[in-house]
């Protein structure tokens, strides 16, 4: 077996740095051959108010997940992206896909585009065990992976177990954040459901499938019927990462 390839879609800005480039870390350090994409190509950043400013030093990403962000977009492979929506492109030969999260409205331009879901509605399935391909997601993540729907309307995620940013945790930090950040914290804008709510309206079972934690220790979710982990914010991320590995290499030995 050649390299093991993985693919991270991602919109031109917006996502939170330390689910991405810690992941990108965690990855690269197995040796991993990391591939990035975004709708028309441009080169991703993650949201500034997570790496700078008073909203960073006071919520954001922690001085070694931001120098791993700072290596991480001087990989020729973030400055020059695949694009998505390029015809030829294609998720077929990739061992594993990761989507990170983010709060800032911009991610919005991959959780609802239609070309990337088309890609995830064809490789999701795929991860079905037993398998070589696996997928990981994290807080908005994970709600990228609800819009994906079947030929049959549902979404990939119905039969699946799964965690995602918990509504506790995400209503919280929204009203906290309020006076400063407006409605920052609600990517969908105020009075929008909270990432939880839309991926437990996808479950065919919520009560038994959507799994919970508010404890600030990691936290991850891997189902028993597809090569799929997920988390629900960046604390669980090198974790999720590390898991994400781990199942790789089991499949492939």
């Amino acid at each position: 077996m050649g390299f093991t390839k993985v693919l991270i879609p991602m919109a031109d800005y917006g996502h939170d740095p330390t689910e991405t480039a810690v992941a990108y870390t965690v990855f690269k350090e197995a040796g991993f051959q990391v591939q990035f994409a975004t709708e028309t190509g441009n080169a991703p950043k993650c949201d500034e108010r997570m790496i700078s400013g008073i909203s960073g030093k006071l919520l954001g990403a922690k001085q070694d997940a931001i120098k791993k962000y700072e290596q991480m977009i001087q990989d020729p492979a973030a400055k020059s992206p695949l694009s998505w929506s390029d015809p030829a492109f294609s998720v077929a030969d990739y061992d594993m896909i990761y989507l990170p999260g983010g709060h800032d409205k911009a991610v919005r331009q991959a959780i609802d585009s239609e070309v990337l879901q088309k890609h995830l509605a064809s490789y999701f399935p795929q991860t079905r065990k037993p398998s070589r391909k696996v997928v990981a997601a994290v807080c908005h993540g994970v709600q990228t992976l609800s819009t994906v729907t079947l030929p049959n309307g549902k979404s990939v995620l119905h039969d699946t177990t799964t965690t995602a940013l918990q509504g506790a945790m995400e209503s919280g930090i929204f009203w906290i954040t309020r006076p400063f950040l407006g409605d920052y914290y609600k990517t969908y804008g105020k009075g929008t459901d909270n990432v939880e709510t839309i991926v437990r309206n996808v479950l065919d079972n919520p009560d038994k499938q959507f799994k919970n934690s508010l404890s600030p220790a990691p936290f991850i979710v891997e189902d028993e019927a597809y090569n799929y982990v997920s988390g629900r914010f960046p604390p669980d991320t090198e974790t999720l990462a590390k898991r994400a590995v781990e199942l790789v290499k089991e499949i492939s030995a």
